[in-house]
Parts: C-alpha cells; sequence; structure tokens
C-alpha cells in the first residue's frame, strides 16, 4: 500500500473495500476497516470512504460496529446526506438483543451531532430510559442531555425531565449520577437540577454505592441543598461522618467542602471537621502522584489559615525529597513557614539551609526567601544563614540573599546593622538586575552606615552605558541622589557624571525624565529634596504580628475542592518579583477605600490658629499620611521592637486614680491617660483594616487579639513631632471586655439573641472600646492631638464597617 499519501491511500482502501474476495472473508474485512482508522489517525482524509463504511456497519460483528461507528461519527458533519443512510441501521441495532450493541448504537445515534436527524433520535432515547438493562439507560439517560446541547433553543419535553428526575431512583447508581448530570444539562436556564429535601436524603442513603467520581458528582450537587432545621442538619453531618476518613482524596475533600457549606453557621463543627481531615490529607501528601500530592499541600495551606497549628507535630512530613519536582519542594517549603515556633525552628533553619544550595535555582532561591520570611520573627538565626550563604559567590544565591535581606529591613528595621555589614563585596558576584536592584536600594537607604558604598556607586556609574535594565538604572539614580543626601562630598561628583549622562545621552524616556525630576527637585534646594527622598526606611506593619488570628473558614470555604487553591494568583507574593519596597502599595480588602474615608479635617480646624495648619504633605515623599498635618506630625522612626514595648510598657505604676472620663496619672518624664471611646463595631474589623488605616496616619499596630474573641486588645505605638517641641513616644492599648455594652442592654431592655462570639453588645452594635496611653516624655497638647487622631480613625473604620 502507498506510503502515508493522499488520493493514491485513499483509492486503494475503496479497492479494498470494495472487494467482493474481501468482504467475504470477516477478518480481511475487519483489517481493512482497521487500516481506515489507522489512516484517519494519522491525519489522512479519508472522508471519500464515506459510502463504503456505511455499508461496512451491517454486521454483526461488534467490534467492526465500534470501528465504523468511529469512523461515521468524525465525518458526519462533512456528509449529512449520506448520515441519513445510517440511522435505520442504528435504530435497528437499538432493538438487537445484545444489550451491548443497544447502548453502542444508543452512543453513535446522538454522537453524529446533526440537527437534521434529531427526529430520528427521540423515540430511541425515550424507549432507552425504559430499557431493562442498565448500560443502556446510561447511555439513554446522557444522550438527553446531548441533544439538548446540540439545539439549545428547543424544550425537551416536560414528560423526558419527570422520566429523568424518577430515574434518580435507578437501582443503578451510575444512572443516578448520569441523571444528575443530564438534568442540569437540560435545566441550565433554569438554575439547573433542583436538590430537595427527598432528593437530598436518597442521595445520601445511595452516596456509598456509587464510584469516587460519583461521590464527587452528588457531593457537589448536595452542597445547593440547605437543611430546614439543626436537627436535619446534623442527620445529615451523620449519614456524611464516614466520608471525612475516606482513602481516597476527592471523596474527602468533596466531602469536606460540603460540611463547611452546611455548617456556615456552625464554626465549632467547621473546626472539628478540619481536624478530621488531618490524617487523610497528610496521607494524600505521601501519594505516588505528583498531582495529587500538590492539590493536597495546596489545601494544607488553605486549612492552616483557620488553624494554624492543624499539622504543626507532623512538620517533618513537609521535608522535601531529592527527586521531588521543583513545584512541590517549593510548595512544601510554604508550608514550613506557617509550621514554625519556637521548638522546631532549629530543625527547619536547617532542613532549609540545604535547600539554599539545590541544583534547581528557583528551589534555591525560594528556600532563601523562606527563610527571609521567618527572619521576620527569628531574625538573629536567619540573619546568620544569610550572611553564611553569601560567602558561597554564587550568582543566583547572592541574587536571591540581597533581594531576601533588604525586603526584611523594609519590615524588621532592627535588622539593618547586620544587613549593612553583609553587604560588603556583594557587587562583584551579582549578575541579575533583581539583585542588583535590590543592592542599590539598600545603598542608597542605608548608605551612611555601609562604608563602601560610594566607591560601590561609583563602579555602577562608570558602566551606566552598557546597563541593559532600565529597573537598574533608575534605581541607581535615586540611590545616589540619596547617597548624596548623606555623604555629599564623596559622591557629588558622581552624582554629576550620572545626571548628565542620563539626562543628555540616555534614550530612555523614563531614565531621563526622572534624571530630570532629580535635577530640578536638587535645584530647588538640599531641605526639599530630602523631603521627597528620605522618608520612612521601613513598614513593620508588613511583619508578623505577635498574636496572629485565625481566619473564619467561611472566607475560604467556596474555594475547597476546586481549582482556586492551585492558581498561582492565590500565593503570597515573593519578594523577589517586585521592585523597592516603598513602591509597593498597602492591599486592602475589596470597595474598601480607607484612604478617601479618613477625613481629618476637624483635627486641621483644632489647629487654625496655626499658620502651618494649611501645609499638605508631599505623597510621593512618603514621609507623612495625607491624613496627618502639621503642626502635629506622627512617625515611626525609630522602630520599637515587641520586646522593648512590653517592657516599656510593664513599667506602669500599679496604682492611679480615675477622674470622670479621663484618669490621669504622670510624672516629669511620662504620663498615663485612659479614655472611653465609643466605636461601632470596631471590635469586628479584620486585623488587615485595623493595619491599614493606622499605617494611613502613622500608627504601627505591634499586637492584637482575634476579632471575634473577648476580651479584645490592640497594641500600638508611635511618635509625635509638635511644633516648637522634642519629640514623644506614645505607647497605646485598646481594650474592649463586652461588659459596658452587655450592662446598656440591660438597661434600655432590648431583646436580642446572643450572638456565638459575644461581641455584638447592643442592638445599634455600639462598642466602648477603652484607651490607655502612654507617653515619654510628656507633652499634654501633643496627647491630646495624638488621642483626637485615634478617635478619628476608630470612627472612620466603624463607618466603614457599618
Amino acid at each position: 500500500m502507498p506510503y502515508l499519501g493522499g488520493e493514491e491511500t485513499v483509492k486503494e482502501l475503496r479497492r479494498a473495500l470494495s472487494n467482493p474476495n474481501i468482504q467475504s472473508d470477516p477478518l480481511r474485512y475487519r483489517n481493512t476497516i482497521l487500516k481506515v482508522i489507522r489512516a484517519m489517525s494519522q491525519g489522512v482524509n479519508v472522508s471519500g470512504l464515506f459510502s463504503e463504511m456505511v455499508k461496512a456497519c451491517a454486521t454483526v460483528d461488534v467490534v467492526q460496529k465500534k470501528l465504523v461507528y468511529v469512523f461515521l461519527c468524525s465525518y458526519a458533519t462533512l456528509n449529512p446526506d449520506l448520515s441519513l443512510l445510517v440511522i435505520n441501521t442504528l435504530r435497528k441495532d437499538c432493538q438487537d438483543p445484545n444489550p451491548m450493541v443497544r447502548s453502542l448504537a444508543l452512543r453513535n445515534m446522538t454522537n453524529l451531532r446533526l440537527p437534521s436527524l434529531v427526529e430520528y433520535v427521540e423515540q430511541p432515547l425515550t424507549a432507552g430510559l425504559r430499557d431493562r438493562a442498565a448500560c443502556v439507560r446510561r447511555v439513554a439517560v446522557l444522550g438527553w442531555a446531548k441533544l439538548h446541547n446540540l439545539q439549545p433553543s428547543s424544550d425537551i419535553d416536560a414528560a423526558v425531565v419527570n422520566e429523568l428526575y424518577s430515574l434518580l431512583r435507578d437501582p443503578d447508581p451510575v444512572v443516578m449520577v448520569n441523571c444528575l448530570r443530564a438534568l442540569e444539562e437540560i435545566l441550565k436556564d433554569e438554575g439547573g437540577v433542583v436538590i430537595n429535601k427527598p432528593i437530598t436524603h436518597h442521595l445520601l442513603n445511595r452516596l456509598k454505592e456509587c464510584d469516587v467520581w460519583g461521590q464527587c458528582e452528588v457531593l457537589r450537587f448536595l452542597r445547593r441543598y440547605r437543611p430546614q432545621s439543626e436537627d436535619e442538619l446534623f442527620d445529615i453531618l451523620s449519614l456524611l461522618d464516614a466520608s471525612l476518613d475516606s482513602p481516597h482524596p476527592p471523596i474527602m475533600a468533596g466531602t469536606l467542602s460540603l460540611f463547611l457549606s452546611l455548617c456556615s453557621g456552625q464554626p465549632a463543627v467547621s473546626l472539628a471537621a478540619l481536624e478530621r481531615v488531618r490524617g487523610p490529607l497528610l496521607a494524600a501528601c505521601g501519594s505516588g502522584s505528583r498531582e495529587m500530592r500538590f492539590t493536597a499541600l495546596c489545601h494544607i495551606q488553605l486549612l492552616l489559615r483557620s488553624l494554624p497549628g492543624l499539622v504543626g507535630a507532623h512538620y517533618k512530613r513537609f521535608f522535601c525529597g531529592y527527586a521531588e519536582p521543583a513545584y512541590i519542594k517549593q510548595r512544601k517549603m510554604q508550608v514550613l513557614v506557617e509550621l514554625v515556633n519556637d521548638e522546631n525552628v532549629a530543625m527547619l533553619l536547617d532542613e532549609l539551609k540545604g535547600y539554599c544550595t539545590d541544583v534547581n535555582a528557583d528551589t534555591a532561591q525560594a528556600a532563601i526567601s523562606a527563610i527571609g520570611r521567618i527572619a521576620r520573627s527569628y531574625s538573629d538565626r536567619c540573619l546568620e544563614i544569610l550572611t553564611g550563604l553569601l560567602g558561597l559567590k554564587q550568582d543566583h544565591i547572592t541574587s536571591a540573599v540581597v533581594q531576601t535581606m533588604r525586603d526584611l529591613v523594609w519590615v524588621c528595621p532592627q535588622c539593618s546593622d547586620t544587613v549593612c555589614f553583609a553587604l560588603e563585596g556583594c557587587e562583584e558576584t551579582l549578575q541579575d538586575s533583581q539583585g542588583r536592584q535590590a543592592l542599590l536600594w539598600l545603598l542608597g537607604v542605608y548608605g551612611e552606615r555601609v562604608s563602601s558604598a560610594p566607591y560601590t556607586l561609583e563602579v555602577f556609574i562608570d558602566g551606566v552605558r552598557s546597563e541593559a535594565s532600565l529597573a537598574v538604572k533608575m534605581e541607581l539614580l535615586t540611590a545616589t541622589v540619596r547617597l548624596f543626601l548623606c555623604r555629599p562630598a564623596e559622591t557629588q561628583d558622581m552624582l554629576g557624571r550620572l545626571l548628565h549622562h542620563c539626562i543628555e545621552e540616555e534614550t530612555d524616556m523614563c531614565v531621563r525624565d526622572q534624571a530630570l525630576l532629580y535635577y530640578r527637585l536638587l535645584h530647588c534646594g538640599i531641605e526639599e529634596t530630602r523631603k521627597v527622598l528620605q522618608g520612612r526606611r521601613s513598614d513593620p506593619s508588613l511583619g508578623v504580628l505577635i498574636g496572629r488570628q485565625a481566619e473564619p473558614t467561611s472566607q475560604w470555604a467556596f474555594s475547597c475542592n476546586t481549582l482556586e487553591p492551585l492558581r498561582p494568583g492565590t500565593l503570597e507574593a515573593e519578594p523577589s518579583s517586585r521592585g523597592s519596597p516603598e513602591h509597593v502599595a498597602s492591599k486592602l480588602k475589596p470597595n474598601t477605600d480607607l484612604s478617601d474615608t479618613l477625613d481629618c479635617s476637624h483635627i486641621e480646624s483644632a489647629h487654625s490658629g496655626s499658620d502651618s495648619a494649611d501645609q499638605s504633605c508631599d505623597s510621593s515623599a512618603g514621609v507623612l499620611a495625607s491624613s496627618v498635618v502639621a503642626p502635629l506630625a506622627l512617625s515611626l522612626s525609630p522602630a520599637v521592637s515587641p520586646e522593648e514595648f512590653e517592657r516599656l510598657w510593664l513599667q506602669r505604676h500599679a496604682s492611679h486614680s480615675e477622674q470622670g472620663a479621663v484618669a490621669a496619672e504622670g510624672r516629669e518624664d511620662c504620663v498615663w491617660m485612659e479614655e472611653h471611646i465609643q466605636c461601632p463595631t470596631v471590635p469586628h474589623c479584620s486585623p488587615q483594616s485595623l493595619q491599614v488605616a493606622m499605617q494611613l496616619v502613622n500608627i504601627q499596630t505591634l499586637a492584637f487579639t482575634p476579632p471575634h474573641a473577648l476580651p479584645w486588645k490592640v497594641f500600638l505605638y508611635t511618635r509625635t513631632q509638635h511644633t516648637g517641641t522634642v519629640g514623644t513616644l506614645i505607647l497605646g492599648e485598646l481594650l474592649y471586655t463586652g461588659e459596658a455594652n452587655q450592662r446598656r442592654g440591660a438597661q434600655a431592655e432590648v431583646e436580642m439573641d446572643a450572638t456565638a462570639d459575644g461581641l455584638e453588645g447592643t442592638e445599634d452594635g455600639v462598642h466602648e472600646v477603652k484607651v490607655t496611653l502612654k507617653q515619654q516624655p510628656r507633652d499634654d497638647k501633643a496627647l491630646r492631638g495624638f488621642l483626637l487622631i485615634l478617635t478619628t480613625v476608630l470612627h472612620t473604620l466603624s463607618s466603614e464597617k457599618a
């Protein structure tokens, strides 16, 4: 036979199919048909053989029928007229005594996908729904879904829909599941299949009869049902209880998703379900399938958002194997970061240190990034490891370490001295643009602490003509101007050369415009330049907060047992994927814009007598938030560590007298103040919203309790710079116990239902928050101004929450 050709191959096959000698020999005839299918699968256009293949389907050989039906379904749309010749044979096969032949004929009759044949298909499908063989009923049920998909505008007979609903009680579990799928497709415009109480309990009672994917389908459909009473809810949960421990991960995940959907108002039951699935999830992490392991790891990360200590005792299960793919190793390292505590931090850091020299550069960089995240809580140990990695003098390792150090000093400014000492000589190893950009940012911000900073920048400036990265050029401009502000004598000449090149010779307009901006800014004076470029060096609010809260399961339950946890967009962005830290804006919740609502205009009016009350902040400088204006300015520099905050706070005197709404106890060097503020719904605010709101006015949140716990506490600090006075440090505590609201509710005799978390207070949701402040040194005017700002922020948050 000719090799894979076009016309010659088709002619040869046609002669063979038409040869009476071959037709009389069933085996030779079947082999000829097999050659046609093989040629079709290899891309040869054999549609010209359609009429010969139609004749070949009239046989009692089931194997030959299957081969011919494959051909006919593939080329039916190209030969709609000749396809009518097949219908008689298919309808005849639908009445064959062999149920396999009947099901095969029904399946291929619907797979022809020709609208002109619909009228010939309906009667066999209707008969197939009542067939005595389960395999025929399975095909007939799905055939109606295919028929509706072929003509979506046509309405399926109501009698057929009723027949499909009645088949939900078919003794064959596959028929039952296929009915759910078919009804979902047919009734898609009406919201899909209706799941009521009788159907729900029937499906639950027959759940174990289905195969793995059938159970997953049933569990997915059951999420639509809502129990009418608590007794019914727990009856359903009892029927589902055994499936939580299923050895099949898809069934376990589907059952957990249904549990969380049904128990949205029962947080204790939801958390108990999470505990139950710990074993199956850990077993899935050791599965032989890589895809199954990755999916299990993604769902464990999801569960850790509500139960941070769920798998803490099993952290060794997440150590990486040598032969594991990089994407699994990286996901395991993300889980390990979530499991760090005082008992296992040493072992986890040793394990991650070994991954830093992995042959895969992406895995090594992910391990270094994980150590950087742990360093937010255990900075000394992690910095020792990171500094040691710089000694390896490997490009990708040095780049990742420098980027990690840059992000670390942004959230933990107390690490800056160690980082500055470790930067010496790093520029010789760095080759990639992201690493050089991170080094330049560190040299610009902390250049006064790095003795070789001017000489390092001079090397970059001398090679600026050959620099290909736009981001490195722009970071070099900013770093050089910043270093000039603190070390002008050593930097003046090189700054002039850099500005001349960028303005006169640079072809990229972004670099040229930035150079012109800095040139004109320097003409305005050093102090004006300093206001713009020397803003905050850190943002501790991005670090790990003490007393990290557990999220309610309702925030992520919708994504359980879906592809959502597997999406790269759901992961926390790696530090190496972005530029300078101060360019990253804080992310608020959807539909929330606190910067627009934090209106402190009445603070300005309180100081209307001051000439400086009309001054506004330069938003590009980042020195002050837009809500705070002179004469009272708040600042977070120098930062206060949690340990220092605790030491200063515990110095409070045991005895102090309460005077009306404000109780003050003071000496010459410090003062204590207590105030009660009515703030509707503030204790319900998420920690993220609270952090962002405080950061907008330069108040740092150090620690907090979960929003649904009593007593509710928040610890914070800031530093004030008031006109004509020295700076002061203010430490604060926000406390809500719920007692005042309960008394007020009893006095008003307002009837209300007790909530599960006990935070709802009165009917109007008003909460009285006790504010305790310590100021050192004493400045009554600045303290009153700070209290006014804090009250504004809390009231703004209350209005947003409402």
